[in-house]
């Protein structure tokens, strides 16, 4: 059901050499925003026989510091932030200030920019001050190597989808993330190609066109771009030693032959993979997969921020080292903005992160395709609601919120 890939923009490595410097005694964070590197994010598209959408994917510090001097470096080794824009996600983790600076540097060199991966042309006006929007794809290629970050190249038309679109949206005051998330087959309309599932965007023009396409839809200015390939998620659950989710019930997954069982189970970098991915035999379908991946975002946030990563500087290392060679950015993004951004969000835990899935009226048919369709007034109100930085007061009025603790 997913659009094979139509050719898009190919973009080029490019790196900031602006190394994530000190620029504040109480620490750098280094993840999220400035975590989220990428270039060569291609257009990911469309593939099966079914028009745009095909068949599904398979898918010590020094000496002599007294208490106060001691109390004061541990703060800036370890301030808490949340670590960066993954493609999906938002990850909480420790910054990496406990690190060597020139660890910061190295973090940053990983990151790839997307030259032009902005659209131009006419857009919606700027978001209220001090908020920002991110548009967040997670792409899969059925490829052996990633295809963003150190993928390099490796991202071909064709063979890439973005089977995960979401907005995150940060209020001004940093007291939160709300990370939305849109149906790959929602039923939108996309310039030069009429309606189309949401996904095909992505396949037929790259970033530019589904940015268009979202930001036609809602209303919305985006900011920044940030793309990760599902490889990533693999290296990354590995390199903290895997992560538990709660499956509510058992089930088993015909497309890739895995039974789940019903209760807490831990993942690894290749079951969270099966785990993301499963889309047929679930109660509802695609709706359901989309809370299996915030569940595991939030899994990953909660591990990468616990105590065991942040005192262990090797563990560290080596999950900000798989985050940053497997994200992708806007070339608009610079070290500087993606360390600022870090810094503001130092206080977010994987608590205060709020998930959510755009209102819609479930499937429907459009010829031979199975389709997601938006509900167009609860869709109005929520889209205005980020407009105007009101989404905490939709939320207490409308509700909204996916429960990840326990998922189908």
């Amino acid at each position: 059901m997913t659009p094979e890939d139509h050719p898009g923009p190919q973009a080029h490595r490019q790196h900031d050499d602006d190394p994530f410097a000190p620029s504040a005694p109480t620490g750098q964070g280094g993840a999220p925003g400035r975590a989220a590197a990428g270039h060569g994010v291609p257009p990911n598209g469309p593939s099966g026989p079914q028009g745009p959408n095909g068949p599904d994917d398979e898918f010590p510090l020094g000496e002599g510091l007294g208490r106060h001097g001691e109390g004061r470096r541990r703060k800036k080794r370890w301030p808490r932030v949340l670590a960066g824009v993954v493609v999906f996600v938002l990850l909480a983790v420790a910054g990496v200030a406990g690190l060597a600076w020139q660890r910061q540097s190295s973090y940053n060199g990983n990151i790839d920019r997307m030259p032009g991966a902005m659209p131009t042309g006419n857009r919606p006006g700027p978001n209220v001050t001090g908020t920002e929007n991110w548009l967040l794809v997670g792409s899969d290629t059925r490829a052996d190597m990633g295809t963003t970050g150190e993928g390099r190249g490796v991202w071909k038309p064709g063979r890439q989808r973005s089977d995960t679109i979401m907005l995150l949206h940060l209020p001004a005051d940093r007291s939160k993330a709300y990370i939305i998330s849109f149906p790959r087959d929602l039923w939108v309309d996309i310039a030069d190609y009429g309606n189309q599932k949401i996904n095909a965007a992505f396949s037929f023009g790259g970033p530019p066109l589904l940015i268009q396409t979202v930001e036609n839809l809602t209303g919305i200015r985006i900011d920044h771009f940030g793309a990760i390939d599902f490889e990533g998620f693999k290296s990354m659950t590995d390199a903290l030693g895997g992560v538990e989710v709660d499956i509510a019930q058992s089930v088993y997954d015909p497309a890739r032959k895995m039974r789940w069982e019903a209760g807490r189970q831990k993942l690894d970098g290749e079951k969270a993979l099966l785990f993301v991915r499963q889309r047929y035999n679930l109660p509802n379908g695609d709706f359901d997969r989309i809370k299996r991946q915030q569940a595991f975002l939030r899994a990953l946030a909660q591990k990468a921020a616990d105590s065991g990563t942040i005192s262990n500087p090797l563990k560290l290392d080596r999950f900000l080292t798989a985050f940053t060679k497997s994200i992708s950015v806007d070339d608009k993004v610079s070290a500087g903005d993606l360390r600022s951004l870090a810094l503001s969000m130092r206080g977010v835990r994987a608590s205060d992160v709020v998930f959510m899935t755009v209102p819609n009226k479930g499937s429907a048919m459009r010829g031979k395709q199975s389709v997601v369709l938006l509900d167009r007034t609860k869709g109005k109100a929520l889209f205005e609601a980020v407009r105007t930085a009101k989404i905490a007061e939709y939320v207490q009025r409308y509700g909204g919120v996916n429960r990840t603790g326990t998922v189908s």
